[in-house]
């Protein structure tokens, strides 16, 4: 990206915050998936439910990597779509009789942390993609 581009678009300055604001929210929902099974012993008795929540925590902590060092728009869209995953995943375990966990879950400040903690990726990463794209477009109109 020439400089005149960032020269001619102030907000181009705030525009770092994005990434760092994605990290921080995708690295929230991590550290609560793998405060989970060690805060509640309970989900060590289903170990593919403690091998989930530890393998998402893992995950999403690793997430931080693609916002921080803008690994560019494919990783974006796979973090929007894993993190809209455990929202969806989440949603069906609140259900009674559902197919994940056969009895319906109740909702707890944990989970809440953890859930808007995604929603706020996924909306922050949204944000860096149109900006992005916007950035991208008035570079082509400059040259």
């Amino acid at each position: 990206m020439s400089k005149n581009i960032r020269q001619q678009h102030p907000s181009f300055q705030h525009y770092r915050y994005y990434f760092i604001a994605a990290a921080v929210a995708t690295a929230t929902a991590g550290i609560v998936h793998l405060y989970i099974p060690f805060a509640f012993p309970m989900v060590f008795e289903n170990l593919a439910v403690a091998i989930f929540f530890l393998g998402s925590g893992i995950a999403q902590i690793f997430w931080i990597l693609p916002m921080l060092k803008r690994w560019g728009r494919l990783w974006y869209y796979i973090g929007i779509v894993g993190n809209a995953g455990f929202i969806i995943l989440y949603v069906i375990t609140l259900f009674p009789d559902n197919p994940v966990t056969r009895k319906g879950g109740s909702v707890d400040i944990t989970a809440l942390i953890c859930e808007l903690g995604q929603v706020a990726y996924i909306l922050i990463t949204v944000a860096i993609l149109s900006k992005e794209s916007k950035i991208k477009l008035k570079s082509k109109i400059a040259d």
